[in-house]
């Protein structure tokens, strides 16, 4: 039975799960290094999580892929049209990387390029993290009027792109390549909706 106190455990431990990837990496994030960081008892990890650190990692990015999500959706209440909501999105992700000195990055594509290749429990969800960004991206397309198809590759190319941008602005230690994508994608996606394609 998992009591409040074990609930607010796990969410600590799975919130500095989450901060020790973006800083350290997945390979460089030890679980004594989590125990500690989430002040957390000594046991409480493999009691919480008894499958260890990839069980851990997945729920680490599990969270990473909601803040992104309700980053993205947020704005879409009141944006003005799409390149809006990529607009302030740019935002609040050149704050995060100018805030933090450029030490912090999406821990997403953190996990995929450090472990896609040896765990297929983080690989998928990893995969599962950015198709769920895709989706909020594609939703907000369709209710413009885009065809969902079309929505659904513009979101896509959306997404690779913002990715990209993180890695290169923390290479470069500017945010340049995602203020570019912001000028560049937000044109592209305040353009008035194709015809509907034929089948």
């Amino acid at each position: 039975m998992v009591t409040d106190k074990g609930a607010r455990t796990t969410a600590r431990l799975v919130e500095s799960m989450l901060e020790l990837i973006q800083a350290r990496g997945y390979s460089g994030t030890g679980l004594n290094t989590v125990v500690e960081h989430a002040r957390a008892p000594k046991g409480s990890l493999y009691f919480h999580f008894p499958e260890g650190k990839e069980a851990l990692g997945e729920k680490a990015v599990e969270l990473a892929a909601d803040q992104f999500r309700r980053l993205a959706t947020e704005p879409a209440a009141d944006a003005a049209s799409p390149g809006d909501v990529l607009r302030r999105v740019v935002d609040v992700l050149a704050g995060i990387l100018t805030d933090n000195d450029y030490r912090l990055g999406c821990p997403v594509s953190v996990v995929t390029l450090e472990m896609g290749a040896h765990s297929e429990r983080l690989r998928t969800a990893c995969a599962v993290a950015f198709e769920s960004w895709i989706g909020v991206m594609t939703d907000h397309l369709v209710g413009r009027g885009h065809a969902r198809k079309t929505a659904r590759a513009t979101a896509m190319t959306v997404v690779s792109t913002l990715e990209g941008a993180m890695i290169m602005s923390r290479a470069r230690r500017d945010v340049e390549a995602l203020r570019n994508a912001a000028l560049v994608l937000g044109a592209l996606l305040d353009q008035p909706p194709a015809a509907e394609e034929t089948p």
